[in-house]
C-alpha cells in the first residue's frame, strides 16, 4: 500500500452523522466504557450472531481487535453516533481495502433497537456507502450470519449480492455460516470483483 494512500485514508473524515440528532466520532480505546454500555443496552446484535450477549470486553476487542493475520488492509475504523445525551445509537465499523484496494469491508453494523424501523439504519447505511466511494472504494463488503433473517433482508435491499458463503465459521459457543455479500459502487459486474478476490467466487475451496 502506498503512503501516499495511508495518508489521504487516515486523514479523511468519518461518514456523516446521517442519524438525525446525533454525532460522530472516532472510538479509540478510551471510548470502550461507552461502547460497552451501548453493546449491553442493544444485545439483540450479539444475541442474532453469537448466540449469548456481548461479554465483558466485547468493546475494547471490537475497538482494538487486529485485523486477521496475512490479510492486507489500510485503516480499520470504529465509528460511533452519539445522542444528546452523550450515549451511543449506532455504531459501525469499517476496514478499508481488505483484502484487497478499493473493497471496503463493512465488520460491525449496529444501530440501537429502539430506532429499528425508523429509517436510521438505511440513513447510516447511505452515509456509509456515499464516504466510501468518496474514498476510492469500488465495493463494499461484509458477512451476515445464515438465518439472521432481519440483517440478511435489511443488506437484501441495500443492494448486497451473495457471493461465496463460508461454513463452521465459530462465534461464540457456536459454529455459523456465514453469507459473504458485496455491493458494487462504480457499475462493475461480480466477475471483475472475483478477479481482484478470488476467494470470495462461489465453488472456490476454503
Amino acid at each position: 500500500m502506498s503512503n501516499a494512500r495511508v495518508q489521504h485514508l487516515t486523514a479523511v473524515q468519518i461518514p456523516e452523522a446521517s442519524i438525525p440528532g446525533t454525532v460522530g466520532l472516532e472510538l479509540t480505546a478510551q471510548h470502550a466504557p461507552l461502547l460497552q454500555r451501548f453493546f449491553e443496552a442493544n444485545p439483540e446484535y450479539f444475541l442474532a450472531t453469537t448466540g449469548e450477549p456481548a461479554g465483558p470486553g466485547e468493546a475494547l476487542d471490537e475497538i482494538t481487535g487486529e485485523v486477521p493475520v496475512g490479510m492486507s488492509f489500510t485503516k480499520k475504523w470504529v465509528i460511533g453516533y452519539a445522542d444528546a445525551a452523550g450515549d451511543l445509537v449506532a455504531l459501525v465499523n469499517v476496514i478499508t481495502d481488505l483484502p484487497a484496494v478499493s473493497v471496503f469491508h463493512i465488520g460491525t453494523f449496529i444501530v440501537a433497537t429502539e430506532r429499528h424501523g425508523s429509517g436510521d439504519a438505511q440513513a447510516l447505511h447511505g452515509a456509509v456507502e456515499f464516504w466510501a466511494i468518496r474514498n476510492g472504494a469500488a465495493w463494499l463488503r461484509l458477512g451476515v450470519v445464515q438465518g439472521n433473517t432481519r440483517a440478511e433482508r435489511f443488506w437484501n435491499s441495500q443492494g448486497y449480492l451473495p457471493v461465496r458463503p463460508r461454513p463452521d465459521i465459530p462465534m461464540g459457543r457456536r459454529s455459523v455460516t456465514v453469507r459473504n455479500m458485496v455491493k458494487p459502487l462504480t457499475g462493475e459486474t461480480l466477475e471483475t470483483y472475483f478477479r481482484l478476490v478470488a476467494r470470495d467466487r462461489p465453488g472456490t475451496e476454503a
